[in-house]
């Protein structure tokens, strides 16, 4: 079902009754079709394709291909030994600013721009329901998280596979293991990743319902993600940093362990999910009682 049927208001009164379960998932398809095709979701995702390659060219030039040996950060020397090791180092540079930026775009636009754009209205007419709606939007939201994350993954793996020798990775810890099993650690480090931006997603509907203007919603979403880790940064707020949303988002090099540690990727998650039920829950209250008028 397309997004016009979805919502057309002259719907027969029996697709008014399908059944819940079905009608959402014929919009939340629609609302993951919206969110990429556009064209703004599309230049976000090359520009985090193209960060890993540009990480990787400048790894490469500065290093000549050694082997690390001249000292710097060490997930620089890890790179240069392996080109797997890639996909975690240019998860840890985009995970802090450059992924959520971009997760607070479409997380900020997700309501405000159908506000903007005069079609909000035109969608709450149709017996879809506010609540479904918004779950709908922040579903897509997710799965753009999702995209977002394995897109920097697999650019960073093919990358590192072209510029570095690839073989056993070196954990953290000083632990070896092969290939295969570094692939997998990939694809959950990537997951936890995705995962850890979920709290945000559902900061970003909440400033989505406070307001009519895209643009407003998606700058504000983007200056709290850069407030909260500049707060993250003082000594001074230790006491209040452990509930701050990006405060345990580097926790994923746990898992570059052996044995892989899991207290605090799991306190990260739990946090994450006390967001999405806060924030989820204002803004249903807000979306569910909020007068349209555009």
């Amino acid at each position: 079902m397309s997004r016009a049927e979805a919502v057309r208001p002259g719907a027969p009164a029996a697709g008014a009754r399908r059944a819940g379960a079905a009608g959402y998932a014929a919009l939340f398809t629609s609302e993951l079709a919206l969110t990429f095709r556009r064209a703004r979701t599309v230049v976000l995702l090359g520009i985090l394709a193209a960060l890993p390659v540009l990480i990787g060219t400048v790894v490469r030039v500065e290093t000549g291909g050694r082997d690390g040996g001249g000292g710097g950060p060490a997930f620089i020397a890890q790179v240069t030994q392996n080109g797997l090791f890639l996909v975690f180092t240019a998860l840890a540079v985009t995970l802090p600013v450059f992924l959520p930026m971009t997760v607070g775009v479409v997380a900020g636009d997700s309501i405000a721009g159908e506000a903007s754009m005069g079609t909000l209205r035109y969608l709450l007419v149709a017996p879809a329901g506010r609540a479904r709606l918004l779950a709908a939007k922040f579903s897509a939201a997710l799965v753009y998280c999702l995209v977002a994350t394995g897109v920097v993954a697999v650019s960073a793996l093919a990358t590192g596979a072209a510029l570095f020798p690839l073989g056993e990775v070196t954990l953290l810890s000083g632990d070896s293991i092969g290939v295969g099993e570094a692939l997998l650690r990939a694809v959950l480090v990537a997951g936890v990743v995705a995962l850890s931006l979920a709290g945000l997603v559902a900061i970003g509907l909440f400033v989505s319902t406070l307001t009519g203007s895209g643009i407003a919603a998606m700058a504000a979403t983007v200056v709290l993600v850069i407030t909260v880790q500049i707060l993250d940064s003082f000594p001074q707020l230790h006491a209040v940093q452990p509930f701050l949303f990006t405060h345990q988002w580097l926790s994923f090099s746990d898992l570059l362990r052996d044995p892989m540690h899991w207290d605090n990727v799991l306190e990260n998650l739990g946090l994450q999910a006390v967001y999405v039920a806060v924030f989820g829950s204002a803004a249903w209250a807000r979306f569910t009682s909020r007068d349209i008028t555009v």
